[in-house]
């Protein structure tokens, strides 16, 4: 059945979503801080910053108001930066105790809080009651918007502690290109989503520098190796890290230059500074500010992450990459399991 869906959250993934969502036959709101770009979508129904040469349907509708935007939805699905997650929940949680909307809620970013190390369904849950929310699923996966766009086949997870709720994600969004699968494991599937990010970062700076698939391949299998151990210290099923989620998103986003972690690590081993990596990347790059959570977080746990460890000196403390590099090679020899 058709339902009223606000889409929050105008970038690559959140535009590409709601066109997804327009073209299963729901009434979506898509909502934007940006006027311009609202303006854009509305007008051009294009979102050129963000999508190249790709046309919205003109039955998708963009908000810059929000509260006109989540006005009698049924389903608020989330996808705007980590950093601005909480800002906005709380925003969407004033209007909805004003006017009694009770909608299911549904996440699509990937990334960790800075400070708080909290991940996005615990953020949302802590800004909006209870009482003015259905549930809180995560939608995540091996996936890129430029991908979903030319109906590229996808396969993505839907994670919930309520079975109900991730099922009716998945019938929100299943098409004939757009797979989405369940899982009870939100913790594993949002430790996942947001730390395969650093590892995209330092397989975009293997390639920069030079190295082939060996090396790419070592860093993918000992990258996910840190991040299971991660998220098994907060109780994540291990399985979770071998399905999409986990080696499936790392595969999309630790090879593929549709990745903007990927393209900021590859112009870092280029020889490129940081700052201007950030300033012409013209996009959130996640993986920076999740590499010092991700980092920090290592530490509270006493979980070893030593990968995660050197890139974090080489973005935070000005460390050679290349030196770095023969760091980790040198330590001394362990068992792999």
């Amino acid at each position: 059945m058709s339902e009223k869906i606000a889409v929050l959250g105008a970038g690559s993934w959140g535009s590409i979503l709601a066109s997804v969502l327009d073209e299963n036959g729901h009434d979506v709101r898509l909502w934007s801080y940006n006027p311009k770009q609202v303006e854009e979508l509305n007008t051009e129904h294009t979102n050129s910053h963000y999508i190249k040469n790709f046309k919205f349907s003109p039955s998708l509708v963009a908000y810059s108001d929000l509260a006109s935007a989540l006005d009698g939805v049924q389903t608020i699905l989330f996808v705007v930066p980590t950093k601005a997650v909480r800002s906005v929940a709380g925003q969407v949680a004033t209007i909805l105790q004003k006017d009694g909307n009770q909608p299911a809620l549904i996440h699509a970013s990937k990334g960790i809080e800075q400070k708080t190390y909290k991940r996005i369904s615990e953020i949302l849950a802590e800004e909006i009651p209870a009482t003015n929310r259905k549930s809180i699923t995560v939608l995540s996966g091996p996936s890129h918007a430029e991908d979903v766009a030319r109906h590229d086949l996808t396969l993505v997870t839907a994670a919930s502690e309520s079975l109900d709720a991730a099922k009716h994600t998945q019938k929100l969004f299943m098409t004939t290109y757009f797979r989405v699968y369940t899982n009870p494991d939100i913790i594993g599937v949002e430790i996942g989503a947001a730390l395969k990010n650093i590892i995209a970062l330092g397989a975009g700076a293997l390639h920069g520098l030079g190295y082939g698939d060996n090396a790419k391949a070592a860093l993918m299998t000992r990258g996910l190796a840190e991040i299971s151990r991660l998220g098994t210290s907060f109780g994540a099923d291990p399985m979770t890290f071998i399905g999409l989620s986990g080696v499936g998103d790392i595969i999309v986003t630790a090879t593929s230059s549709n990745s903007r972690n990927w393209r900021a690590g590859d112009e870092l081993g280029r020889g490129e500074a940081l700052d201007d990596v950030i300033n012409h990347m013209g996009m959130v790059i996640e993986g920076l500010a999740t590499t010092k959570a991700a980092y920090e977080l290592s530490k509270k746990r006493g979980v070893s992450m030593p990968i995660t460890e050197a890139i974090y000196q080489v973005l935070y403390e000005g460390k050679d990459i290349r030196t770095a590099i023969s760091d980790l090679m040198q330590r001394e020899g362990r068992s792999e399991f």
